[in-house]
């Protein structure tokens, strides 16, 4: 087997798990490799996603690091013999690779959160907020592309509105309810969009209104995706480069801090759908 090279983000993170389990068993890449009788560039390789891994080998690996938790090792072993080409793949080489991340990451999640202060979350947006928000774009890009990324993403809304949907939830501030995005029909599509979807038992909405007292948390924008464990638990943020893929045990635990603290901070979902059926009739 060829070596890769543009390992996907899933490919990635297999990779830096490996790494990290090796380290944690206080080995040497070189020790490694002696204790799989290979070569140390082949676990070098293996630990940069560069290289695919064989379940025997992954396995044989997580026994010499005395990886005691199964439960990982499995997930593990699913990501390395994974050999899903999902819809994301028509569009490689036609977006970047971050959006066939996403969508790949998504894919395999077992549950996703966002917080979002100024856009629609885009699981929820309509085609023509969508549009509306890739057309702003500068510098501007052509309207192939623009359609392109539309389309793209109202297909990534398939993990909610699929037969077997995964659990979502999502809080959003005020402030992108209430910003028009498109004209004042789009707006109005939109927040139905919103009313429309927070009514199915798998998914939650919250909004955290513009009046609520002691809020300082309108940064805290995240998208949180849940692993098969949660060792492989994913937020993924927006950075100049394009989305950027967090996966520390330490920053995830201060997002899933972060997620409690702005849940607990904005309204009930019945509420939040009330607040929103009464901005939607003000347009």
């Amino acid at each position: 087997m060829g070596l890769r090279r543009e390992p996907t983000a899933r490919q990635v993170r297999l990779a830096v798990e490996l790494r990290r389990l090796r380290e944690a068993a206080g080995l040497t890449g070189r020790e490694a490799a002696a204790l799989l009788g290979v070569s140390s560039t082949q676990i070098n390789q293996i630990e940069y996603g560069h290289s695919g891994v064989s379940e025997k080998r992954l396995r044989s690996l997580a026994a010499h690091y005395s990886c005691s938790d199964e439960e990982l090792v499995d997930a593990l072993v699913a990501m390395a013999t994974d050999r899903t080409r999902g819809w994301w793949e028509e569009y490689r080489g036609l977006l970047p690779a971050s959006f066939l991340d996403i969508a790949e990451l998504e894919h395999h999640a077992t549950y996703r959160r966002d917080v979002e202060s100024l856009n629609i979350p885009g699981l929820l947006q309509t085609e023509e907020y969508a549009h509306a928000v890739f057309a702003y774009r500068v510098p501007e890009l052509p309207q192939a592309d623009t359609e392109l990324r539309v389309q793209h993403r109202m297909r990534r809304r398939s993990i909610i509105e699929d037969p077997a949907p995964i659990p979502y939830e999502a809080v959003i501030h005020e402030a992108a309810l209430r910003i028009r995005v498109g004209d004042r029909a789009a707006a109005r599509a939109q927040l139905t969009r919103v009313l429309e979807i927070s009514e199915a038992d798998h998914v939650t909405v919250r909004v955290i209104p513009f009046d609520l007292d002691d809020f300082a948390g309108a940064w805290s924008t995240m998208m949180y995706a849940g692993g098969s464990v949660p060792q492989l638990d994913t937020v993924v943020r927006d950075a100049p480069h394009g989305a950027a893929f967090v996966d520390s045990e330490a920053q995830l635990g201060s997002f899933r801090t972060l997620f409690r603290k702005v849940e607990a901070a904005s309204l009930g979902p019945e509420r939040s759908r009330d607040f929103i059926h009464q901005l939607a009739k003000e347009l």
